[in-house]
């Protein structure tokens, strides 16, 4: 664990402060914030992942409580707890299960209790969502016309079908990872409007849509008036229940009764943390326009883009419109991109340089992508560094592609390798790699732009936002200027945000974000080099362009034909009474591409017709070559 102390405030005896805890994908934060959002003390702490099986990504809610408890103890350490008046939450879009009585249930096929939550990187349901995505109900208009597997109705779908017995038919409630935090803290089961507008369907105008669970198979979750995943919802920063229980209290080394607020997951705290504050007195193009004029990324493992708006803005491949999601009475798009953070450290860890890195970078004290930036300064001579990378291209979709193309599908490209294996060949990739990162944000802030949004000034936080070629590169690229917040870690201010409009000591959220957000650095960009980058973007598109076309022709090759009919005959070998309809049920084509689709009528007219359709089971192969099951359930053609 480490912990800082600041204590920055002149009079400590006049000053309120407010605990922010989040809890990001590998560790826990928490921060001491006063009144005027200046970070007190801030500690973190590790929590542990397991990744048992490809794309399944688990976590413990034992183990983040805590690391919580843990970290919230250390900010507060010395410090007179009357004065703290109000805590408030963000956390990962995870999905915690636990059963009846609110002990953890195990998400897994070991039967693990301890790794009850399914993390929000968790890909395993990819098959469900393609099948959710193929209903083309009315509620995926709200999240930009096809649903992440990242979401939680994919991942709900895939525990009843993979884990009835073990999981679905003993879960008592399934919540969000900061919901769980707000009941944890104060023992209400509310949710917030944020979590559930964002990742559940949830609209924050109608509730819950019954057609829409009864078509995906999910109609349990209706039972009660949807008591096991939240029939009460507060708006973030609202007060949850009666504030902190006794238990917690004794937990986490504050008082009992503290104001908790409702939570924020943690790209939208981010965006509290930054974007409402005061720019008077900088020369940004924002400068006296509406705060709609500004998007919000937060970038860390993975990177959000948050985009306000007055009215709804419907983006084509971008989250939302959410109303009151983040900003009360603004509604919210939300872009995003699932490895940002994670692929430069995949990408520079996994070359063969990397040992020689880490050995140069530790011998002249400076961190890895220190080192590497000032590699980079060393080795472009007269030239803008950006410009080394002019034969050397990558599309950053490592972990498929969550905006603006919302295809799970993507898989990363590299153009321009050579047999350099050095260092310098290192610092060239990791710069290219934070490029296609920015090119990728440039793609969802103009699309955002196309479909109605003007905006005109990036607001970064997060732990990227630490390192200078990322934003520089994010300013040069977008032609935007980037502003950072005087607070570097913006999430977990956010979160304290949360907890001071709890305690009533500012007049709205708005207020608080205004008073307690503040402006730090700026970064311009360098528009002699527009031209460049514009010339980048251009190969940028190209590249995703050409690897559908990659996928269209081997596709062609006819490998789901094979596949399907070997699927037919094993099921036929085992006994199974399989019999046939005149074309596959509606269920099943959800999820099966077009070429594969004409492929299974194919098969079904050559084979006998019956008045029901008992099960079918084909297998067929993602572009990894990895299984998936296709399910029809009982529907009929």
């Amino acid at each position: 664990m480490s912990c800082q102390f600041k204590m920055k405030s002149e009079n400590l005896e006049a000053v309120n402060y407010y605990v922010g805890i989040d809890v990001g994908t590998a560790s826990v934060r928490a921060a001491l914030v006063d009144q005027f959002g200046t970070v007190v003390a801030y500690a973190d702490q590790p929590i542990q992942i397991w990744a048992p099986h490809p794309d399944h990504y688990e976590q413990s809610s034992d183990d983040i409580w805590a690391a919580c408890c843990a970290v919230t103890k250390k900010v507060i350490h010395g410090i007179n707890i009357s004065q703290i008046r109000g805590l408030g939450f963000d956390a990962t879009c995870s999905l915690v299960v636990l059963d009846s009585h609110f002990r953890p249930l195990a998400v897994n096929t070991e039967g693990e209790c301890n790794r009850n939550i399914i993390m929000w990187m968790d890909h395993r349901a990819a098959d469900q969502v393609t099948r959710i995505n193929g209903t083309n109900h009315n509620v995926l208009r709200f999240v930009g016309g096809a649903m992440s597997v990242e979401m939680q109705p994919p991942k709900l779908l895939w525990l009843k079908e993979n884990l009835r017995k073990s999981c679905w038919e003993k879960a008592g409630t399934s919540l969000y990872l900061p919901d769980f935090l707000s009941w944890k803290t104060t023992g209400a089961t509310a949710r917030s409007l944020c979590t559930l507008v964002c990742k559940w369907t949830y609209s924050s105008e109608k509730g819950w849509d019954d057609s829409f669970w009864k078509l995906i198979g999910l109609e349990d979750l209706m039972a009660n008036n949807y008591t096991k995943i939240g029939n009460e919802v507060l708006t973030p920063g609202v007060p949850v229940g009666n504030g902190l229980t006794a238990e917690a209290a004794r937990d986490l080394g504050l008082s009992k009764g503290i104001p908790v607020a409702a939570s924020l997951i943690d790209a939208h705290a981010g965006g509290i943390g930054m974007i409402g504050a005061n720019v008077n007195g900088y020369n940004l193009p924002c400068k006296n326009q509406p705060i709609t004029s500004r998007i919000a990324v937060i970038c860390g493992t993975s990177s959000c883009h948050m985009g306000i708006s007055k009215i709804p803005v419907f983006v084509p491949g971008v989250w939302g419109p959410y109303y009151s999601a983040m900003v009360p009475g603004l509604w919210l798009n939300e872009g995003g991109q699932s490895a940002t953070g994670k692929l430069i450290d995949h990408v520079v860890q996994g070359h063969t340089a990397f040992p020689e890195l880490q050995t140069k970078s530790a011998a002249s004290a400076q961190s890895i992508y220190t080192y590497l930036n000032g590699h980079l300064d060393l080795i472009r001579k007269s030239l803008p560094v950006g410009f080394l990378t002019v034969d050397l291209h990558v599309w950053p979709d490592f972990h498929g592609n969550r905006s603006p193309l919302a295809d799970v599908t993507l898989k990363g490209m590299v153009v321009g390798l050579t047999l350099s294996q050095g260092l310098d060949d290192l610092a060239l990739i990791y710069l290219a790699t934070i490029q296609a990162i920015a090119l990728g944000t440039r793609h969802i802030v103009e699309t955002m732009q196309g479909a109605g949004h003007s905006v005109n000034t990036l607001f970064m936080c997060g732990g990227l936002s630490k390192n200078p070629l990322f934003v520089q590169m994010h300013a040069d690229i977008t032609g935007m200027p980037v502003v950072l917040a005087q607070e570097v870690e913006s999430v977990v201010v956010g979160a304290a945000i949360l907890g001071a409009c709890a305690s009533k000591d500012f007049a709205s959220l708005q207020d608080a974000m205004e008073k307690m957000g503040r402006v730090g650095r700026i970064v311009l960009p360098n528009h002699k080099d527009k031209r460049f980058y514009d010339k980048k973007y251009e190969v940028f598109l190209k590249l995703v362009e050409h690897q559908r076309q990659y996928k269209a022709i081997m596709q062609s090759f006819g490998f789901h034909m094979l596949l399907i009919r070997d699927a037919i005959w094993q099921w036929n070998d085992k006994g199974t009474d399989i019999t046939f309809l005149p074309c596959p049920p509606p269920k099943l084509q959800m999820g099966i591409s077009g070429i594969s689709l004409r492929i299974m009528k194919a098969i079904w007219k050559r084979r006998h017709c019956i008045n029901h359709l008992a099960f079918f089971k084909a297998k067929t192969i993602s572009s990894r070559y990895q299984e998936r099951s296709l399910w029809s359930g009982e529907s009929f053609c």
